[in-house]
């Protein structure tokens, strides 16, 4: 048994998992469908706690008013901040299942420097976690445009990204602004020039097609309001955004996509997944090395900007949609986008483990000797603790209170042909989804826990009956 450390992909993967367009969808179920953990998982709120419709979700408040855009409201329609403990109820069963969370917030600029503290505060708990503020800010549809002004916009950025730096030095920031133009200069420049040196990470939302007057008009040849832009295009203006960026940072920082996906909606769901996965293995086919993750919008959606389209009957259900294999099957396992592995020196039990984030942990590596394919496979661990386990490429979660875990899916797509000696890798986010306040000076960005025993294996090669 080894040491084992989790650090970052060439360029990760994300996922979108609730929006105006979708609910939450728990991470069990998502890690049952596709297998594997993402890097972060991406949850969209929204917080203009001064307005009289508030704290109601505003497409329910105003229900019975004749809307006919989606933005059309008197402000954003993305689940509310800081109401019915959401969402830290999501954000800590984000973390349990070893991803971080990618926050995205539209928040009011209006909202003074003690309620900004507030706020960070309410996030010191939550790891390496991301928060993209008032995104598509050189855009006039959200609220935070439609209110202030672009410089306005960017000042807000610029003061929130100070506070959270003071408050909350775990979280990292996110300016989700305007594309490169051909002349050398960004969109709106003047007024968001400061907030490329005050993120942490750029980013640029990315539809190569866009049903965008959903769901008040349909999408067809000759009607409906929807656009298609080439990957070439697309790919072009993310160069021209990080050159420009960093020439007025003055640094390089990662630039990402923080939503991405084609619309099912103007290519039909046969076709959709080609250009998605074409768009990503371009940058993985380039080897670029400063495009760092895209998070593709979302996982279930009520049109079709999912992996599953919810079903009208009953939300709580999703229909997979040929996307999801195109997705899971070309791009979630390819090395490019799948964090690296690396094993160190021998370990022992008891033995610690480290959660820094998704991108940075210290686990093991456990040999696990097998005869040829298993009829049963399942790991025991009677210690009342939190765990991600991978084995044979597919990866489970084990809650703190659960004592047994089934591992026979490993084997269901990729059955051994002979003996082999598999690595059981082991991890252990935090247990309640949050870091814990133990004194320890970096408790915001580590978590700990001790694996007092190793995991007992139950692999049995013979069923005990057969039936004839």
């Amino acid at each position: 048994m080894n040491k084992l450390h989790m650090g970052p992909a060439h360029c990760a993967l994300d996922i979108g998992d609730g929006s105006e367009r979708a609910e939450y969808v728990d991470q069990d179920y998502i890690l049952h469908r596709l297998g594997r953990p993402h890097r972060a998982v991406n949850i969209m709120y929204t917080y203009y706690p001064h307005d009289a419709e508030w704290p109601a979700r505003i497409s329910e408040a105003w229900k019975d008013r004749n809307v006919t855009f989606a933005w059309d409201y008197p402000y954003d329609d993305y689940f509310p901040y800081d109401v019915d403990g959401q969402p830290f109820a999501q954000m800590r069963d984000i973390r349990r299942h070893g991803q971080e969370v990618l926050l995205t917030l539209t928040v009011d600029c209006g909202l003074t420097d003690d309620e900004l503290r507030g706020i960070a505060r309410q996030l010191r708990s939550f790891g390496r976690m991301m928060l993209r503020i008032n995104h598509e800010c050189c855009g006039d549809w959200f609220q935070h445009n439609k209110r202030y002004t672009y410089a306005q916009v960017g000042a807000f950025f610029v003061r929130f990204a100070g506070i959270l730096r003071a408050e909350a030095p775990n979280v990292r920031t996110i300016f989700c602004g305007g594309w490169g133009l051909p002349d050398g200069h960004v969109e709106q420049e003047e007024a968001f020039r400061d907030c490329y040196a005050a993120a942490d990470l750029w980013s640029c939302d990315c539809y190569p097609a866009l049903h965008y007057g959903w769901p008040y008009d349909v999408a067809e040849v000759g009607g409906g309001r929807y656009k298609v832009d080439p990957i070439d295009a697309l790919v072009e203006q993310f160069v021209r955004t990080y050159k420009r960026a960093t020439e007025l940072a003055g640094e390089s920082k990662p630039m990402i996509t923080a939503e991405f996906n084609t619309d099912g909606d103007v290519t039909g769901p046969l076709a959709q997944g080609d250009s998605v996965v074409r768009f990503a293995r371009w940058w993985r086919d380039n080897r670029v090395d400063w495009f760092r993750s895209i998070s593709l919008y979302q996982f279930r959606d009520r049109g079709r900007l999912g992996l599953e389209c919810e079903d009208p009957n009953n939300k709580s259900v999703g229909v997979e949609q040929p996307l999801l294999s195109a997705y899971r099957d070309r791009l979630l396992y390819d090395p490019w986008f799948m964090p690296e592995m690396t094993e160190g020196e021998a370990a022992a039990f008891p033995a610690e483990l480290r959660w820094g984030s998704s991108e940075d942990a210290d686990g093991l590596a456990i040999p696990i000797a097998f005869e040829g394919n298993p009829v049963f496979c399942e790991m025991t661990v009677e210690q009342d603790i939190g765990l991600m386990a991978e084995l044979n490429g597919r990866w489970f979660y084990k809650a703190p209170g659960t004592r047994t875990v089934d591992m026979m899916s490993a084997f269901f797509d990729r059955p051994l042909d002979g003996p082999a000696t598999l690595t059981l890798r082991v991890f252990a986010p935090p247990a309640d989804g949050v870091n814990v306040d133990d004194g320890s000076g970096d408790w915001m960005t580590n978590y700990r826990a001790v694996l007092a025993a190793p995991p007992a294996m139950r692999i049995r090669y013979q069923a005990p009956g057969v039936v004839g």
